[in-house]
């Protein structure tokens, strides 16, 4: 175990580091890649979508999703079907397959979110959840500023 005295950025890196492995563990012969479960839960829980939103809700290459993309639709995860409202797109839909296994999934993220917070009260994971997304908030206007030029 670490001392109090690791940099922050360790600390960070450490715990994703634990997470991405328990969770890499967890694929088992499902023929998912790593990043691939992610985009099942984001289809579970916000329907069918384009590519682009996707790639800009996790802000990754569109290419890197396409080819994810392909993969996930060759085993059966997700499927395409033409955006009524813009057919120069195509809407990703989860299928049985998918949904089935993004029920798994996140049952594997609350496992593991329940072994790394053991101890934390319901008050210090709210805050924990708050201080996260502020330091995300933070980069991001940072990120947007460099763009500019500023």
């Amino acid at each position: 175990m670490q001392s109090e005295q690791s940099p922050f950025h360790t600390l960070l890196f450490r715990a994703f580091h634990a997470q991405r492995s328990y969770l890499h563990s967890c694929l088992g012969e499902s023929g998912l890649g790593a990043g691939q479960p992610k985009l099942l839960v984001y289809l579970n829980d916000h329907g069918p979508c384009s590519q682009r939103e996707l790639a800009d809700y996790f802000e990754i290459d569109p290419a890197a999703v396409s080819r994810m993309l392909c993969a996930m639709e060759k085993g059966g995860f997700v499927a395409r079907q033409t955006n009524q409202a813009s057919r120069r797109s195509d809407l990703i839909s989860l299928t049985e397959k998918g949904r089935q296994f993004a029920k798994l999934w996140l049952e594997h993220y609350r496992e593991i979110e329940e072994i790394m917070l053991h101890g934390f009260t319901p008050q210090e994971r709210e805050q924990f959840s708050q201080y996260l997304l502020r330091a995300y908030q933070n980069y991001r206007v940072w990120k947007e500023g460099q763009q500019c030029g500023i």
